[in-house]
């Protein structure tokens, strides 16, 4: 019978406790960051403040940056989305005088949900990334990119041509920065097409994408 070291548990349980409040943290700055992002930069790059493909790199960038666990990964992806989106309302509660009920209104609700699904998704290919096993790897540097180029496809569709060009220009430069090989980058910039399409369907069904 194998018996625990009596500092295991405790270590583990100050490992998850880091690793949420780095979430914590992580989602209450995205939130004001965006909101800033918005009111100060210039046309067209204030709307990447309040794209949720940069919102899904955040959360890919947590799961890279934990070095933890896919179980990890996933609830610190969930958990900094989820704040920022409480954050970004907050602060523009406190910063434009909004309504104080749009934290818990039906189209925070919406974004609450997007979310969960993003956090679910991208902060364990944050992790798949770091860990660097070849496929798991390729697919998750070819989803990153993806979203951005769905989301730019998005933009095309409403005429926002100079977001749309920014927005796919990004995924395709973070498909060829993050692949660790010249065949990675291939392979993933081909596993990128159906990608983004499915993601620009499901922008298109959704409405979430930038102005």
């Amino acid at each position: 019978m194998t018996v625990s070291s009596p500092t295991a548990v405790p270590t583990r349980v100050r490992g998850r406790a880091a690793t949420l409040l780095v979430a914590v943290l992580a989602g209450l700055a995205l939130g004001a960051v965006d909101l800033a992002g918005q009111l100060l930069l210039p046309y067209p790059w204030a709307n990447l403040a309040n794209s949720p493909a940069v919102w899904a790199a955040a959360a890919f960038a947590l799961g890279a940056g934990l070095r933890a666990g896919r179980a990890r990964a996933i609830a610190a992806g969930i958990v900094l989305l989820l704040v920022a989106v409480e954050s970004y309302y907050l602060a523009a509660t406190l910063v434009l005088g909004d309504d104080l009920a749009n934290l818990w209104s039906p189209t925070t609700l919406i974004w609450l949900f997007a979310g969960v699904l993003a956090g679910l998704v991208f902060g364990p290919a944050g992790a798949a990334w770091r860990a660097g096993r070849w496929w798991p790897a390729t697919v998750a540097v070819a989803l990153l990119g993806a979203v951005f180029v769905a989301e730019g496809a998005r933009a095309f569709r409403t005429v926002n041509l100079p977001t749309g060009a920014i927005l796919a220009a990004l995924g395709l430069a973070l498909v060829l920065l993050l692949a660790r090989s010249a065949r990675q980058r291939l392979v993933a910039l081909a596993v990128l097409v159906p990608l983004a399409a499915l993601g620009a369907v499901g922008y298109l069904g959704a409405g979430l994408a930038t102005g």
